[in-house]
């Protein structure tokens, strides 16, 4: 294909994934979605490779591949649509409600359309089903293997009122996977069209054609590095049932134009929550090597090929049933990020360390839950400060704005403003972090999941760490993982950490 005409239709193809997006985004009824856009969506070929997604959520997107496997495994068809959450079934954490649908061309399979997104709450032990200090995965929620959500008969199937009825919040959730399935009825319609311009086999081959191409480009930037292994580590304080740390062991092993990352080392799985689906551990990896090759790529299975990724059976990034992973797809998968950062940092020009945490607030009572991620300082880079109060790494999510979070749920915000100053000094600072206040006015239950609480982000060729964070309880500092119970008046406040510092001060 010539590469006009591949640019033309690699455009058509990602303006599906980005449609049906912002379809989700406008239907949906949770603040979670409609406003932080805790959602993504991408289009995968007829063998289950990834070629295009959107511009959304790094965790989401490159764990779905294990989720279309799951599906096309169980012998998906058109007209259905399914659904699956289930860690080790293709999914990330129980919240993330993922949806995956066969696309017809011509009475043929020619890919699959793939949302997802974190659902306030599906049940389990605390409202949101985000519970700090968990200890299986069934505490964490209801556990979907790979089921028909929509039938053969294009109608929902009895599993939507099973789903209903383990959540405490039924009618957002209903609302919520409404507007996935109706991003799933677009893609539909989306790709007819472009087929309906170019054929259904120009689009196959496009498809192909595009992940040939990011695998070239990207076994080029992988060839332009050093050969090599280059090792790192870091270490969780600990997972909301130890306080004892969990060490990340990396090695990355650079070998022409092929990458290995090995997490030989890293610790067993921990009792508590912040265990990984060896899903999750391959979506942070695929993330660094976005960030650390060259962005015109396309993100997709062929960007992704040149990459291996192993990890020891029932460890804390390759995680085994019963364990539980709720803070594993967000704050393990953040830190896994900050290791292989720091391990392919030595022949890559990379930033100092971000916030690496997302500051989960959940919180929940009679009628209602709310969960956020709080941004923070990004780490500076030689090139220039780190920018403040941004979701850093694997998430990328907005804010829910006050004004929207008042008038949705019993809670005052009694502060909502950047943390001036607790980004590292150096030549480039790193940018500061985040304080949020909210003070609860009836009585509810709250649950924190948050990491670089005993040490701030490291800076890089001299600069200065970052602040840590901050979680507090009227004014008095709880643990970085941390349940309990807030009294109507009661205020919670996060301070979320800044980012490392690149380069000594001058003088």
């Amino acid at each position: 294909m010539d590469p006009v005409t591949l640019r033309v239709m690699a455009n058509a193809l990602r303006a599906v994934a980005e449609e049906m997006e912002a379809a989700m985004v406008r239907a949906a009824h949770s603040p979670n979605i409609t406003e932080r856009r805790d959602c993504s969506t991408a289009l995968f070929d007829a063998a289950g490779r990834m070629v295009v997604q959107s511009a959304s959520i790094p965790v989401h997107l490159g764990a779905m591949p294990e989720a279309v496997a799951a599906v096309i495994a169980r012998g998906a068809a058109p007209p259905e649509v399914w659904i699956v959450n289930d860690p080790y079934r293709g999914g990330t954490h129980l919240p993330d409600l993922t949806l995956v649908s066969p696309v017809s061309l011509d009475g043929t399979v020619a890919g699959y359309a793939v949302t997802r997104a974190h659902h306030a709450d599906v049940g389990g032990m605390s409202p949101g089903s985000m519970p700090a200090g968990s200890r299986e995965l069934v505490q964490e929620g209801l556990v979907l293997p790979p089921v028909r959500l929509v039938g053969a008969d294009g109608a929902p199937t009895d599993i939507l009122d099973v789903i209903l009825a383990n959540s405490r919040t039924p009618a957002e959730r209903e609302g919520d996977l409404r507007a996935q399935l109706a991003a799933h009825r677009l893609a539909q319609a989306r790709l007819e069209e472009v087929a309906g311009r170019y054929t259904p086999p120009a689009v196959a081959h496009a498809m192909a054609e595009l992940l040939a191409y990011a695998e070239r480009r990207t076994r080029a930037e992988i060839a332009g590095m050093p050969d090599g292994r280059y090792t790192a580590e870091e270490f969780l304080e600990g997972d909301g049932v130890t306080d004892a740390p969990l060490a990340i062991r990396v090695a990355v092993e650079i070998s022409g134009d092929r990458m290995r990352v090995d997490f030989a080392g890293t610790d067993p799985a921990g009792p508590g929550n912040c265990n990984c689906p060896i899903a999750v551990t391959r979506s942070a990896v695929y993330f660094v090597v976005r960030c650390a090759t060259d962005p015109d790529i396309p993100a997709s299975a062929g960007a992704f090929a040149p990459v291996e990724v192993v990890a020891p059976e029932g460890s804390l990034v390759a995680a085994t049933p019963p364990s539980a992973v709720a803070g594993g797809n967000v704050e393990t998968s953040s830190r896994i990020v900050d290791a292989v950062f720091a391990a392919l940092g030595q022949v890559v020009p990379l930033p100092a360390q971000g916030q690496g945490t997302m500051n989960n607030l959940t919180l929940g009572g009679n009628g209602f839950t709310y969960y956020e991620t709080l941004g923070g300082g990004q780490g500076a880079s030689p090139d220039g400060d780190g920018p403040s109060a941004v979701h850093v790494a694997m998430s990328n999510t907005r804010n829910t704005p006050v004004e929207v979070l008042e008038v949705a749920y019993p809670l005052r915000v009694e502060a909502h403003r950047v943390r001036r100053g607790s980004g590292g000094a150096g030549l480039h600072r790193g940018g500061d972090g985040v304080e949020r206040r909210v003070r609860a006015l009836v009585d509810m239950e709250a649950s924190v999941i948050a990491e670089r609480r005993a040490r701030g982000p490291r800076g890089a060729a001299g600069g200065g760490d970052g602040a840590p964070g901050r979680t507090t309880v009227n004014g008095v500092t709880v643990p970085a993982k941390w349940r309990g119970r807030l009294a109507a008046g009661d205020v919670l406040g996060l301070e979320t950490p800044g980012g490392g510092g690149w380069g000594a001060a001058p003088g």
